[in-house]
């Protein structure tokens, strides 16, 4: 089967997937030696009347509701697009970031619109790819024949406008989604063109088995991971210390940190230390969770040349004695995984006592066979049918979104009883709880309406908000 890459950028109305709504969609084909093939699809998606932007992600992309609702088409319209384009056999799905951000809008995307969630990326021999940490591993290790970015404090930086300009290649309007993915694909050419053999084998390592094999050797690999310093270059050596108990991954420890040091502190202590950040107060606990699905940039220890050791400041000798110490430290490494349920057990109780939609539990479990089989009755049917489709769902969340569904992408179809019930749907989203909101929004928009600092569009997009954000405001049923 013909494999091609197919490049792709989100432009969002905020930063959490599960709250906010993809706006701009674009993408381009390409072959595996980065030509184009055909034309990019760029498209915007209109903005439903239950949803409030972040006005902080409309200033970054200058995408105002409003356009989106003259220029754009329904989700469930740009979901048949989407797949009729994107989601052909071999497909590679690649983006700067996208693990992390793009790829979580898409699986929302997806589960909102009745589609499976995962499939688009994983079946028939389709699969996915993040530049992002392709870029820091080959500047961590290989970086000869590229201009390297800092920021403004002098710390590396690897974000994608300053690599384009640094490198002189084409990047006219960041934060335009197909500029965006057009910018991916020079950057990606250029890396290919400078480091051939580490593109290639960090695209073979895309393959989560592979992964797998390096990792649960029980040998010390290189990792490169947003989570680790920046002046290290975002790289480590380290190793496995256990299987994660629930995910396919496993945990790891950076080996630079000396694991004697945490020999000592309990379960609640481990628990305590693995939540700080780098910058907190207090011992960070430098284990990590690894999950072999989300294309982590590993590689054999074999990869450090001298050049790589001294840049990362790695000291080989440094690294064996720890990776000993923790072979000897089994009943310590319990306590780590018994440290994990506490973490575990935390998120789920604030799960639970979070106010959340249906629209926002696609994690909660997967969708049941039978209601996967049925999801294309959905996808096909009438406007005008939609609601005598309940029954098919075995999945309270899927019976609970076919009304959202209809109402967003059919508003002209609802019965008198269903706008009642979708208004006070939006009621409640808009202004339900001690915070809702339509306060945060508020509160926001003035405060950024009163910096002296703002460009006339700066301006006019702030206002073009507190005019949307008037137009959608649901009557208190």
């Amino acid at each position: 089967m013909k494999q091609t890459f197919f490049f792709y950028d989100l432009e969002t109305s905020g930063f959490n997937p599960r709250e906010a709504r993809i706006m701009q969609f674009a993408g381009q084909r390409t072959d595996l030696e980065l030509n184009p093939i055909g034309e990019p699809l760029n498209q915007l998606i209109k903005l439903t009347d239950d949803t409030l932007p972040e006005p902080d992600a409309v200033l970054v992309t200058g995408i105002t509701p409003q356009k989106t609702l003259q220029e754009g088409i329904t989700e469930a319209e740009f979901m048949k697009l989407f797949h009729e384009q994107a989601v052909t056999p071999g497909t590679i799905f690649v983006g700067f970031n996208s693990v992390r951000f793009d790829d979580e809008f898409m699986r929302y995307l997806h589960y909102r619109n009745f589609y499976e969630p995962y499939e688009w990326q994983y079946k028939d021999d389709r699969s996915r790819w993040d530049l992002l940490d392709m870029l820091r591993m080959t500047r961590a290790l290989r970086p000869k024949g590229i201009k390297w970015p800092f920021d403004a404090e002098g710390r590396p930086t690897n974000r994608l406008e300053l690599i384009t300009t640094l490198n002189k290649l084409d990047h006219q309007h960041a934060h335009d989604a197909l500029n965006d993915v057009m910018a991916s694909i020079a950057v990606a050419r250029l890396v290919r063109q400078k480091q051939p053999k580490l593109f290639d084998y960090l695209l073979s390592m895309r393959d989560k088995q592979k992964t797998s094999q390096l990792v649960l050797s029980g040998q010390p690999f290189v990792y490169t991971s947003g989570k680790y310093k920046s002046e290290y270059e975002k790289t480590t050596v380290a190793i496995m210390i256990a299987e994660h108990p629930k995910r396919r991954g496993a945990l790891v420890y950076d080996l630079r940190e000396d694991p004697t040091q945490f020999v000592e502190m309990n379960t609640q202590q481990l628990a305590e230390a693995w939540k700080r950040k780098w910058n907190d107060e207090g011992i960070r606990l430098p284990i990590k969770t690894m999950q072999f699905n989300r294309c982590p940039a590993v590689a054999p220890l074999s990869v450090l040349d001298a050049d790589s050791r001294k840049r990362l400041q790695l000291d080989l000798a440094t690294i064996k004695k720890h990776a000993q110490l923790l072979s000897g430290m089994k009943d310590w490494i319990q306590r780590v995984c018994q440290a994990l349920d506490i973490l575990d057990q935390q998120q789920q109780t604030s799960l639970l006592l979070k106010d959340r939609t249906v629209d926002e539990q696609l994690y909660d479990n997967f969708l049941p066979r039978h209601d996967r089989d049925s999801l294309e009755l959905v996808q096909k049917a009438e406007p005008a049918d939609l609601s005598e489709l309940a029954t098919k769902f075995n999945d309270g969340r899927l019976r609970a979104m076919l009304p959202l569904y209809k109402a967003r992408n059919f508003p002209d179809y609802l019965t008198d009883e269903e706008r009642t019930i979708w208004e006070q749907y939006r009621f409640q989203r808009i202004f339900g709880g001690d915070k809702s909101r339509a306060v945060r929004f508020s509160e926001r928009l003035a405060q950024l309406a009163s910096e002296s600092s703002l460009s006339s569009n700066e301006q006019y997009i702030l206002e073009e908000l507190r005019l949307y954000a008037e137009s959608i405001v649901p009557a208190e049923p």
